[in-house]
């Protein structure tokens, strides 16, 4: 008999979208204000992120050391929807020696002259190394679908690379954690709002941002298309509920600790050349 599912699978799984090639996922059935793994109180889960953060770093120093994995973090959502926040929360604990973090634009003109994954694979992390994308190669089926610069049949074409690509890295040691950072379209209102409205936060926004935002409606479809097509076993998607910043940094942070653990770190045998070793 299979064993039973324990509860922190169950919860985690019921944000995990099911793979379904050519089948949107419901965006709708995912509650961006829902807080699945908050102790229901605010302070305390604040203190739960800084003591998980703090427990990454550990965790880190033994991935940085054991050499037998790499890990690659993919933070997806629209405007606002906490990806810099993310980084900062999740991840400013661990030492720079073997984390990185990558923000991706529009591609230059040299990295248009190639494939588009093929400035993605030049970022990926080596042995021992983790990566934290601000955005990723899932832009690539994102903007130009929605401004249909590409094909019906050319996005499809681009799912099955994505697909075959993550699948190379998970055959090679890479562990792929792919978060889509959901918030309501009112919350990215707000959100745009405090932009405009704090002068500290006025660098933050672009007047692109207005033209992106009345598209809306078009990125949520696009986004529903790719989480359907792309969630795959090897590099399932999880849909973060990110209305909440306290909440979205403590469901990642939980996430990435709990992947960590589930590799069995350990540290390299020592020489034994250091058994007896004194220094003068």
């Amino acid at each position: 008999m299979p064993a039973k599912p324990s509860v922190e699978n169950a919860r985690l799984t019921a944000w995990q979208p099911t793979r379904a090639p050519g089948k949107p996922v419901a965006l709708a059935d995912f509650d961006p204000s829902a807080k699945p793994y908050s102790s229901g109180d605010k302070v305390t889960d604040k203190t739960t992120v800084a003591s998980l953060a703090a427990e990454l770093d550990t965790l880190q120093d033994v991935f940085f050391a054991d050499k037998r994995f790499k890990l690659l973090v993919v933070l997806q959502g629209s405007d606002t929807s906490g990806k810099d926040g993310t980084v900062r929360g999740v991840f400013a604990r661990t030492s720079p020696l073997g984390v990185y973090t990558v923000g991706w634009k529009a591609p230059t003109e040299e990295e248009r002259a190639h494939d588009y994954l093929w400035r993605i694979h030049k970022q990926l992390p080596g042995a021992g190394e983790m990566m934290v994308f601000n955005r990723s190669h899932y832009e690539d089926v994102l903007v130009p679908v929605v401004n249909g610069w590409i094909t019906p049949e050319q996005t499809q074409q681009r799912y099955q690379h994505i697909n075959d690509f993550e699948r190379l890295l998970v055959e090679t040691g890479t562990v792929v954690l792919k978060f889509m950072l959901h918030i309501s379209t009112e919350e990215q209102r707000a959100r745009l709002q405090e932009r405009i409205d704090d002068p500290t936060k006025n660098w933050k926004f672009s007047t692109g941002d207005v033209a992106v935002r009345k598209q809306w409606d078009d990125y949520q479809k696009a986004y529903a298309a790719l989480l359907g097509a792309t969630s795959t076993t090897w590099a399932p998607w999880t849909i973060v509920p990110a209305n909440s910043k306290t909440h979205r940094n403590l469901m990642i942070a939980t996430v990435v600790r709990d992947t960590l653990k589930q590799l069995k770190l350990r540290y390299p045998p020592a020489d034994p050349a250091l058994k007896n070793l004194k220094i003068a």
